[in-house]
Formats: structure tokens, sequence, C-alpha cells
């Protein structure tokens, strides 16, 4: 009997098996190291009817980090098809069970007793899978068994984690653990927060090289297809709107119908969209064309365009409606994010309103191809906290020779403000109190940087939003700029889940 098949060939056999009066079971999960745990769970699972059904979570889907599962789909399925009391393996697509349940429709749903208490799952969607089980006539059961951890195993065991990275997690879990650092992910929650930035949609055009052209200097590509994301401002609310339940973003953008319901449908109940429409200025399109690296993760880029005015200025009626709502409604925020692009939208003046009437600003200065060298975080008197690059806090000095520590502890000084450095591979730095702390990058392997440093500043501003240690910001910055990493551009934001996810990965060992 072929032990590992599709969900639609169990349905095949499905009826037969109801109509005999067998009883199925069903387990479900990763499943990514097999330990003496599973092989108690599938035991007493067996136990409990005729035919046990184990499905497994396919890759794509495991919410463990960027790095999981260690083992791949077709491992892990081999694996459970070789243990006895297994008589079925299915391949689960989806972050759910859902389409499981739905194909196997078990009379047992089969989990361990860590399970038992709802409020503990990070998903919190053990309570749905429960009542979806019950639809089709099953019920739950919890395994009674010593419960093991294959994300620990794997940890330990398994040269998953760098040195570095392994000498960080260990200092860092003498002094935080997993509860006290969710419970500071929930008071996200209740913050009433206003994003200030420019609007930009990144317009990502998928193409195959060919070749240079024949008689000029120039790639020659197949054309595969585009898509669009929202990005600059629209990220960052995006990530953020994931946290807490009140999100606002102001800004200017151009009347452009086609461009406006992209907006309005990414944007759609997640966050509230405070929007000044300019009938003069243009929304910022970054058209990139990108190549899928045929053995590597990681997006080629090839080329940019942009639409951006030469002058980077917006027309004065704009503007003039959109800084007298800003001043009649900063006040009224918790926190204010001001994602500075430097394309126009944030003159002296919404620089001087933002840093007069916030109650708490959360600064990101950006330096870009179009703006390099001109839109120094030097610009700005004050701020709570900031986040910039290795190159923007040279440029803001225009300095060079001296070490990023010493250039990171003049701004904090300038501002009188405390912030984060990201640097990439490296990780990144915060200084808080005139003391400097290290976090290394917990992944180097990425598929597409873009987007990377508005997710560090989302989770991280976040954090310090809610009063948590400076240190819990960065290890939260550092995740989402992980995960986001891991997304071509900004096609999806830092889900909630996921980034606990990878909390209790990191602090599993």
């Amino acid at each position: 009997m072929e032990k590992i098949i599709s969900k639609n060939e169990f349905r095949v056999i499905r009826d037969s098996l109801k109509n005999s009066h067998k009883k199925v079971i069903l387990c479900h999960g990763v499943f990514d190291l097999l330990h003496p745990g599973h092989i108690q769970h599938f035991q007493e699972a067996k136990s409990l009817g005729d035919v046990l059904v184990v499905s497994v979570t396919s890759a794509p889907y495991v919410r463990k980090g960027p790095d999981r599962p260690y083992f791949n789909d077709q491992l892990r399925l081999h694996s459970l098809a070789a243990i006895g009391c297994i008589d079925y393996v299915i391949l689960s697509e989806g972050y759910t069970v859902d389409d499981i349940v739905k194909a196997v429709q078990p009379d047992i749903y089969v989990k361990g007793q860590e399970y038992h208490n709802a409020e503990a799952d990070i998903t919190g969607k053990i309570s749905e899978e429960i009542a979806l089980v019950r639809k089709y006539g099953g019920d739950i059961y919890y395994t009674n068994g010593e419960v093991f951890s294959s994300t620990k195993l794997i940890n330990q065991a398994f040269p998953i984690f760098r040195d570095e990275i392994r000498s960080y997690l260990v200092e860092f879990k003498k002094k935080y653990d997993f509860s006290s650092i969710v419970s500071y992910i929930h008071k996200m929650e209740k913050l009433k927060i206003l994003v200030i930035g420019d609007v930009i949609i990144d317009n990502y055009v998928f193409c195959k090289i060919q070749g240079l052209m024949s008689k000029n200097i120039g790639y020659s590509a197949k054309y595969i297809c585009e898509e669009n994301y929202l990005g600059g401002s629209l990220a960052i609310a995006s990530h953020l709107s994931e946290f807490s339940k009140s999100v606002t973003l102001m800004s200017v953008v151009g009347n452009e119908d086609k461009l406006n319901k992209v907006i309005d449908a990414g944007c759609e109940n997640k966050l509230f969209l405070d929007l000044v429409r300019s009938e003069r200025f243009s929304t910022i399109i970054k058209k990139r064309y990108v190549e899928r690296d045929e053995k590597r993760k990681e997006l080629n880029k090839i080329f940019v365009i942009n639409n951006l005015a030469d002058d980077m200025e917006i027309d004065d009626k704009s503007m003039n409606i959109f800084k007298t709502k800003l001043k009649e409604r900063i006040s009224g925020y918790d926190v204010v994010f001001l994602c500075d692009f430097g394309h126009g939208l944030i003159d002296n003046e919404v620089m001087d309103i933002v840093q007069e009437k916030a109650k708490k600003l959360i600064l990101n200065c950006q330096t870009n191809s179009s703006n390099y060298g001109l839109n120094p975080i030097t610009k700005y008197e004050n701020a709570d906290f900031f986040s910039l690059d290795e190159k923007e806090l040279r440029l803001a000095f225009g300095d060079y020779k001296k070490g990023d520590m010493d250039l990171l502890m003049k701004l904090s000084e300038r501002l009188n403000a405390s912030g984060w450095l990201t640097k990439g591979s490296k990780g990144a730095v915060s200084i808080f109190e005139g003391k400097i702390s290290e976090c290394p990058a917990f992944i180097l392997d990425v598929m597409d940087t873009i987007g990377a440093g508005d997710a560090f500043f989302s989770l991280a501003g976040l954090a310090v939003a809610v009063t948590a240690p400076m240190e819990i910001g960065t290890f939260l910055g550092n995740i989402a700029g992980a995960l986001a990493a891991n997304v071509i551009g900004n096609k999806s934001h830092v889900e909630k889940v996921n980034l606990m996810k990878y909390v209790s990965t990191l602090l599993n060992f």
C-alpha cells in the first residue's frame, strides 16, 4: 500500500472507510525532526481508531522563520511513511489545516497536550480547527505523552545558528523570555498610530535576460509578467497595521483612478487612509526590472525607472490641505512614524509641525538615488527614536573616516534621541542613553532586501512605543527585517503570527 497520497486520492477512499465503520484519526504538524515524543503521539493516536492519517505542512507555509523547515517536504513525508502505525501521509499546502480536515473528515483530530490551552496557541487557530472538525462530525483528543520540541532539538544539534547568533541569544535569554516579549507585542494593539510619508507604488517587472543588444550597449530581455506592491509609507503602515488596531496614513497622492484602486484594495480593512488626492501631482511609481536567479534565492535587480518630478515638489494647494489636516489631527495619536523618503512631502513646515506636536516621534529619513546627499537626517532637530543605515549615517555628517559608533553617538546627541543603525548582513546597532548594543543578522540567505529596512523600522519602533527595552526593539526589528528580506519587494507585510513564531524559534534552544 502506498502511504504517501494526495488529498484527492484520500477523498476517493474516505467513503469506503466510513462505510466499513473504520474510525479515521488525524494528526497534523510540521514534523521537522522526528523524536520519541512524536512516536508516542502517533501510537496513542492510532490506539483511538483504525486508520491513522498524518498531514505535514509544506515548506512554504511553515511559520518558524525563513530558515525552516530544516528538512524538505519529501524527506519529512518519507520519514513519517516509514513509521509502522501510520497508514497515510498527506502534504498540506496551506497555513491552516482546513484543507486537510475537509478532505479527511476525521472522527478524531489528535493534538499534543501543549494545545489543550487554546490561549497559549500562538496562531490562535486551534479553536477554529476544532470547530471545523466538529462540523464534519469529529472531535478533538489531546495525547498525554512527554512533550519534546523539534525546533529545540534542531537548534541544539544542527548548525542552524552561527556562533555570533548563538552567543547573542544565550545572553538575550538571560534577560527576556518568550512570554515577556509577547506581552509587549499584545500591548501594541492599543496604540493609536499616525504614519506620515511619501506613498510609493513599487512596480516589479519580471523578465529573463537573453543577452546584450547586438548593435548597442544594453541588455535584451524577455518580458514575463509584472506586479504592483504598496511601497514607501504604505508598506510601513501595512506592517504596523498587523500589530495595532488603529493605524492612519496621511500623505498626498495623485488622482489616478487605476493607482487609487491599487492603494485602496491593498489597504482595505487594515488601516485608515487620510490622503489628499492632487490633480497636479503624480503618485510616485518606481518600476524595477528584475530577474529570478536559477540557482540562488535572491532576485537580480537589472534596472530602475521612476516618475519623480525634477523639483521634488508637490503643488501648493494639496500641500496646504495636507498641512492643515496634519496640524489639526496629529495630537490625537499616541505615536507618529515619520517616513521621509525625500520625495517632496516632508518640507520644512511639515518637519516643524511634527517635531512640535507629535507626542512621540519615531523617525526614518532615507537616502536613495534620486536624493543622494540631499536628504540627511541631521536636517531634523529632535525625535524620540530614529532608524537609518550606514550610508545615511555617513552622508548625514559628510564623514567617511570616523567609525560608525562615533557617528551614531554624535547623531544621538544631536537629535537628543535613541535609535538604531541597520547594517544589513552585519545586523543592527542600538544606542540608548549613551549605551551601544549590537544584534547580529539572523539570516544571510535573502530573496529581496527592498523593504527590509522599513520592516525593521516598523517593529523596532512599535516595541519602544510600548516602552519595551531597546534590546527587545532591536531583536524584533531584526526579525521583521529577516522576514521581509525573504519576500519579493513589499508583496506582503510582516504578519504577527509569523513574527511570534520566529521569536519562539530563536529562543527555543
